[in-house]
């Protein structure tokens, strides 16, 4: 079986600008088409940046045996820690309407009033502002594409673990 990528630098850089790109249309959706991101959304994209600074990291370090499965293994569970949030928000869009949790405060005043523990939990259970789907695309929400890329990025950091250890 001959890959197209040959080692896991090159993976790692694919990885790296697959998240750029990602957190790129994030911004794009939010100030040029005016989609605010729900707080879940915004934990989301934290660890899309976890993934991309591991993976700019592991390009420029080009590591070899425990570094590279550090690296890997860190962005497995970065990307098993945004896939949690984006399924959570995709179980709260699917909810029947009258199951919708009301919409809670802002995610700047969660993290100003109350204390971080507290505040993440509030986040993290959700709000009916995270059930709204804003947008869609082959009938898929910005938070099932979430979920679909932190999916693939975990597949990616599993792969890299396996075929590349022995570099």
């Amino acid at each position: 079986m001959d890959l197209i990528i040959k080692n896991s630098r090159t993976l790692f850089l694919c990885i790296f600008i697959l998240c750029i790109v990602l957190l790129g249309y994030g911004l794009y959706l939010e100030h040029v088409e005016g989609l605010e991101p729900c707080p879940l959304c915004v934990f989301q994209r934290i660890a899309f940046i976890a993934i991309a600074l591991l993976a700019f990291v592991a390009t420029i370090h080009n590591p070899q045996k425990l570094w590279h499965t550090i690296y890997s293994v860190l962005m497995a569970i970065s990307a098993l820690i945004g896939g949690a949030i984006a399924a959570r928000q995709v179980w709260l869009q699917h909810l029947p309407p009258d199951k919708v949790p009301e919409c809670g405060p802002g995610l700047d005043y969660m993290l100003e009033a109350f204390p971080l523990g507290q505040a993440l939990k509030m986040i993290l259970s959700g709000s009916g502002e995270c059930a709204e789907v804003q947008w869609s695309f082959l009938g898929f929400s910005i938070a099932e594409w979430s979920l679909v890329w932190f999916i693939l990025f975990f597949i990616a950091s599993l792969f890299a673990i396996i075929y590349f250890r022995k570099e």
